[in-house]
């Protein structure tokens, strides 16, 4: 917000506090649901009308006829390293950069590779420059310190070893912070979608509307005519990172890598021509589409980092319907479902789910919305 702003000055559609709802601690989902399709759906209504309760294996009778339905492949990898720092105190490491970028990056020397990557640690305040860490076989020696525990390391790591298994035999899944306890086993593979391409490894988090499909539920959508297309988006801090300006505009999004392949630009564009429907699974399948869209002009084949930041005034082109889960108070996911379908019906949906014992977050229960 520029200097000498106020809060008045801001229209209401672009104040961060208007994005607020009241959400009970008791409705953080801290661990999922029984079966993955049994969490529970709301669907949006039309214009004024209240939304429906139901279940999510039930998603095949709310869908258009023959939707294209799109969702994001990226693999979670265990991508927390945790050490033992000066003074005995812990220091941890999250992956940002995308392990399949990495990989590309690195290089061999004297029987050992090295790459150079961006993370977070924390604590920050140890984060100097020349540290060197030591997590399991990583050492990360502190190259540059960004804001907010961000920081560029180059790690390092025997050469008989890659990466990728130095991580699955000492990493963690990084469970949101909102979900008060370790990760265990269950996670390794509930927190993850049954469609996660193993070779496309690098997200953070996971594509957690995706968490509510099943390989049967899936069969089901395509032989009742819906097709189905992959993009991939490395899941990263742009996701999760907080909005710290009063004015929603001032925002800026980390970019985050994406992949839009010629084959589902074809389905894309396909789809469109007949006038089916476009669901996305989840605002990242969705940030993919209409991010490429709003810089090539439609639909195309891409590859490379995205930015784009979807809020009230955004142009649309490609998304028609967008399955998701619930989002933070205040947060950019919430901005951008209330760009897609106004932020007084989602928070009067959000009002809904919330009377109706609905679980939140990445483990929680999903919505269908429609604009």
């Amino acid at each position: 917000m520029p200097p000498g702003t106020k809060s008045k000055d801001i229209p209401s559609k672009f104040y961060l506090d208007t994005y607020d709802y009241h959400l009970p601690e008791s409705l953080i989902a801290q661990k999922p649901s029984q079966t993955r399709e049994g969490s529970r759906l709301l669907i949006m209504g039309k214009g004024d009308e209240s939304p429906e309760v139901g279940v999510f294996e039930d998603i095949l009778g709310h869908l258009p006829r023959r939707s294209l339905i799109v969702v994001n492949n990226s693999c979670v990898v265990p991508g927390r390293l945790r050490t033992v720092g000066e003074h005995g105190g812990s220091v941890e490491m999250l992956l940002l950069t995308p392990l399949n970028l990495l990989r590309r990056a690195q290089r061999t020397e004297k029987r050992k590779s090295f790459v150079t990557g961006d993370v977070l640690l924390r604590p920050a305040k140890k984060a100097k420059i020349e540290k060197v860490f030591q997590f399991s076989e990583i050492q990360a020696k502190v190259l540059e310190k960004g804001a907010f525990g961000q920081t560029k390391v180059e790690l390092s790591w025997p050469s008989e070893l890659s990466l990728e298994q130095i991580l699955r035999a000492s990493g963690e899944i990084p469970l949101p912070p909102y979900i008060r306890r370790p990760s265990n086993q269950e996670d390794q593979e509930r927190y993850q979608t049954v469609y996660a391409d193993e070779q496309e490894p690098g997200s953070i988090a996971a594509p957690t509307a995706g968490l509510h499909f099943t390989s049967p539920l899936r069969d089901k959508l395509i032989q009742a005519g819906h097709e189905w297309a992959e993009v991939t988006l490395y899941v990263g801090y742009g996701t999760f990172s907080p909005i710290r300006s009063d004015d929603i505009r001032d925002h800026r999004m980390h970019g985050e890598y994406v992949k839009l392949t010629q084959s589902t630009a074809d389905a894309v564009r396909r789809a469109k021509h007949e006038g089916r429907a476009i669901v996305a699974v989840g605002t990242t399948s969705m940030r993919t589409l209409e991010g490429v869209a709003a810089i090539l002009g439609g639909v195309e084949p891409f590859e490379g980092w995205l930015d784009t930041y979807i809020y009230p005034g955004f142009t649309f082109q490609v998304v028609d319907r967008l399955i998701t889960n619930f989002h933070l108070p205040k947060s950019s996911l919430l901005v951008l479902v209330s760009a897609f379908a106004g932020r007084e019906r989602i928070l009067a949906a959000y009002r809904r789910a919330v009377a109706e014992g609905f679980r939140f977050f990445s483990y929680g229960d999903a919505m269908l919305i429609r604009p």
